[in-house]
């Protein structure tokens, strides 16, 4: 597994271990799908206004949001060794944000918003309340495991 993790943002500073964390959670999701760990993942941070615009751009919503996810193929049954996964994008200004609007830490935020757009990733939505159930469950296993509690 390679994780590669770009900072383009300069409003949030953050502990360098946030990275190690990261790559824990993406390890972990692969090990919850059976996914092989010959795979790339890219998580890019950014702020606000690139979030917007990268949201405007790709899914025609202008507003600014916490996280994108881009997978790199159609179907999970398509992911095999060497293949890069996706991307994910997480906006660290919006993370901080809601992690003071729902009272628990940024780093909790940022792992939760990363566990998510993994789950993304492997082709799972929250589009109805059936599939919101499934993927937030998922979800859950991986930060439990992790020890990232709701605090």
């Amino acid at each position: 597994m390679e994780v590669m993790i770009d900072n383009r943002q300069t409003v949030i500073e953050y502990d360098r271990e946030i990275e190690n964390l990261i790559i824990k959670a993406i390890d972990l999701c692969l090990q919850k799908e059976g996914v092989c760990k010959d795979v790339e993942v890219s998580v890019s941070f950014v702020d606000n206004k690139e979030i917007h615009e990268l949201n405007k751009t790709y899914r025609g919503v202008d507003k600014s949001t916490d996280v994108l996810s881009f997978p790199q193929y159609e179907n999970i049954k398509e992911i095999n060794e060497h293949t890069c996964l996706g991307d994910i994008v997480i906006s660290l200004e919006k993370a901080k944000e809601q992690s003071i609007e729902f009272c628990h830490s940024f780093e909790r935020e940022v792992l939760f918003l990363t566990v998510h757009s993994m789950f993304h990733l492997f082709g799972y939505d929250h589009d109805t309340e059936e599939n919101r159930k499934i993927m937030r469950q998922k979800e859950e296993e991986v930060l439990k495991e992790m020890g990232i509690l709701r605090e």
